[in-house]
């Protein structure tokens, strides 16, 4: 609705919780995939992953399937009229999740049901699973849009079980034997395998029905008639292709006719040992099954969507073969793994048929074989039959995982945009003290009552603030609570301001909350507001407490002071306050967590560019408040899994302009892929958290963005105004 996609979606590929156990199914750190079912340490601060993951919802089994079923409609909304959907599942409710797909896109649109290998161990009893599941729907099964795909056919593997004939170098053929089906390096040099094919059909016709004679034999079309005329058997005995097999005349059809064979719907060849050592996600697809199913059912320019992000293996094959693409996640997880997957990929580049339209004007296939005589290029040849018996060119087959590659090009990822959901419009209003007693239905004394439970904070500048007396205020309008400061505590403040601040508040003036909304950002108006009526009622602080924050919310904070007169705080609050009842059996559940804004250093330089100074940011580091520790710890900058950098900030979008993953190998494909092209300070350039000089934009302002290793972002926007001049 909100961006006119429903019938623009090509393809679905969906990668749902299985319904298995809730730890075991999701990743909480970028950096850790250790993941143990009903570890403290482990469990998501995110209530929505929680609820995506967890098997023991309200009503079990049906509370899963609602799940689907809700969003499966929207895909069915989605879906072009020649659009598929994939869902991958395992075995344990396979059926159940057949059941609502029938249900929501109809018996009739079902396509297949493919089975595809996942591992090659065992389980401790029984029959080990070794495989997964993809249920394979279309949204029009008249009107699919379908490109089959082929494996190379090796002799005496993939495609070459039903030759069980040869033909020796001296014209002699006959049977494999059993020793020789086993190993076929027995066979002499130039042997060639092949089948005995019929040559009749079942339908009986007047021009197909006659005797034909060879080799001083008459054979007849038993039931049926000659798949050729005469004229055709002819040019088959001419070429030395018919062969008697007890009374029956049937066509020779040799092992390297076709050297391709069509995929099934059993996929053996998935479960590559060396994909699974490069795991990024605890629950990562096999990028081999993601790429058939994007190449079967799309053409390059269509649209991919994966409701189930993980680390994002659908955007990245989306990448790959030049199809457009949407991701979605309710962690925050693997959208910094996609994210960094993306900025550090690379891909071979695909010649384009039509440079104008760009990939979606097709790439360039082509025929070409390697020294050894074998079809290695994106065109094949199949002879047939037909093309015998007729004299015809063999007919060519398309192979679309073939396209011809431009050597000695590197190509990155396109651009690409991180959304957020829809921000509601709905804000927290102050609840009547009668509805107090409310607490599951009273966000505000939620949160009081979380702060008095947790009343220490710790907000930048490595100031920890202690608060008593959290109480709602007296006839207010847009502030939510207020408290008293015990003692704040100032270590190592070089900020003169915020240490004038600290003192403020020490003198005994209490400060004053407003909470942001539950399910939706702090907005400016909201700042404003409660800026403006603490400022007014003599409050020596107002701390903004929220979930998420817009950005010109998260500026007027930082100016509040000048705007309005009154200081202020953003504190980012824990995803736990959300969660209810989720998580309340863990010690992790009570907790009160916020995260200090990126401590950065911004600096005018004496080098001077084209448009005068150029400026250069450093980030310094990151203070992470532990919520099951309950400790706070200062994280240097090179600490953190990454941090971007926009240079002009527009108060509206982030553009990453520079990227940066400290103590990671993120950029290692991207350093092979252009070997010796750049020195390694380049590389450890990358990881590290000094940008490079840039020069003033039009804006004047830069803002630094960092990813934590929970995959929350957490942003710090500075005037140009602001830097110091380089020493």
């Amino acid at each position: 609705q909100y961006e006119g996609l429903g019938g623009q979606v090509q393809t679905i590929y969906m990668d749902p919780p299985y319904g298995v156990k809730f730890g075991s199914n999701f990743q909480p750190f970028i950096r850790r995939r250790d993941v143990k079912h009903g570890d403290d340490e482990d469990l998501t601060r995110e209530p929505e992953m929680v609820q995506a993951y967890r098997d023991t919802w309200e009503l079990g089994l049906h509370s899963y399937l609602t799940y689907l079923r809700d969003r499966l409609l929207l895909c069915r909304e989605l879906l072009q009229p020649s659009g598929s959907i994939f869902v991958q599942i395992s075995d344990e409710n396979l059926h159940h999740v057949r059941e609502v797909l029938d249900e929501v896109f109809g018996v009739d649109n079902f396509v297949a049901l493919i089975s595809f290998m996942k591992t090659g161990g065992q389980a401790d009893s029984l029959l080990g699973a070794v495989s997964d599941y993809l249920l394979w729907y279309a949204k029009d099964h008249a009107r699919i849009k379908y490109r089959q795909l082929f494996v190379t056919k090796e002799r005496g593997g993939t495609g070459s079980g039903e030759y069980s004939w040869v033909e020796l170098p001296d014209g002699t053929r006959r049977r494999l034997t059993k020793e020789e089906s086993d190993n076929l390096t027995l066979l002499p040099e130039g042997s060639r395998l092949f089948i005995p094919d019929n040559l009749t059909s079942a339908d009986i016709t007047s021009t197909g029905t006659f005797v034909y004679r060879f080799n001083g034999k008459e054979f007849f079309p038993r039931g049926g008639h000659w798949k050729t005329t005469k004229d055709g058997l002819d040019r088959l005995r001419n070429a030395n292709r018919l062969i008697i097999q007890g009374v029956t005349l049937r066509y020779v059809r040799y092992f390297e006719d076709f050297p391709v064979s069509p995929i099934s719907n059993v996929w053996t060849d998935t479960a590559a040992r060396g994909w699974f050592e490069e795991k990024l996600y605890v629950v990562q697809t096999v990028q081999k099954v993601m790429q058939r199913c994007v190449l079967m059912t799309t053409d390059p320019g269509d649209l991919l969507l994966d409701p189930t992000c993980g680390s994002g293996t659908t955007a990245y094959v989306a990448e790959q073969w030049g199809r457009r693409w949407i991701t979605i996640d309710t962690s925050r997880v693997p959208l910094a793994l996609a994210r960094q997957r993306l900025l550090t990929a690379t891909f071979s580049y695909y010649e384009l048929r039509d440079q104008a339209q760009g990939p979606a004007g097709g790439f360039v296939y082509t025929r070409k074989q390697n020294q050894k005589g074998e079809e290695v290029g994106g065109i094949v040849p199949h002879i047939t039959l037909r093309s015998i018996a007729q004299n015809e060119p063999p007919q060519e087959e398309v192979l679309v995982d073939r396209p011809e590659v431009e050597s000695g090009v590197v190509r990155v990822s396109g651009p690409f945009v991180v959304e957020a959901t829809i921000p509601t419009a709905i804000e927290v209003e102050p609840v009547s003290r009668e509805a107090e007693a409310g607490y599951e239905a009273d966000p505000v004394g939620r949160m009081i009552e979380v702060l008095r439970r947790s009343p220490t904070l710790r907000i930048a500048g490595n100031q920890s603030i202690t608060l008593r007396n959290i109480r709602r205020p007296a006839k207010a309008l847009d502030l939510h609570a207020e408290a008293d400061i015990v003692e704040p505590t100032v270590e190592d403040l070089a900020d003169e301001a915020a240490r004038q601040k600290s003192l403020d508040m020490k003198r005994g003036k209490p400060v004053a909350f407003v909470f942001g909304p539950e399910h939706g950002p702090v907005t400016e108006q909201m700042v404003f507001a409660a800026a403006k009526e603490a400022h007014l009622k003599s409050y020596a602080h107002l701390f903004v407490v929220g979930f998420a924050v817009q950005p010109g919310a998260s500026k007027l904070i930082q100016n509040c002071e000048q705007a309005v007169g009154l200081p202020a705080t953003y504190v980012q609050a824990s995803m736990d306050l959300l969660m209810g009842d989720l998580l309340k059996t863990t010690r992790a559940s009570q907790i009160f967590a916020v995260t200090g804004a990126p401590d950065v250093s911004l600096v005018r330089l004496k080098q001077k560019g084209a448009n005068g100074p150029l400026y250069r940011v450093e980030l310094l580091g990151l203070d992470v408040f532990d919520a099951v520790t309950m400790q706070s710890e200062h994280r240097k900058g090179d600490d953190v899994p990454a941090w971007f950098l926009d240079t002009d900030y527009d108060d509206l979008v982030f553009h990453v302009s520079q990227a940066f993953f400290p103590r990671t190998g993120a950029w290692e494909n991207l350093k092979r892929a252009l070997k010796g092209t750049y020195e390694d300070s380049v590389w450890e350039h990358l990881a590290g958290t000094v940008s490079e000089p840039f020069a003033a934009g039009e804006h004047r302002k830069v803002a630094v963005k960092v990813i934590d290793d929970r995959g929350n972002e957490l942003m710090v926007v500075k005037s140009l105004d602001e830097a110091k001049p380089e020493r």
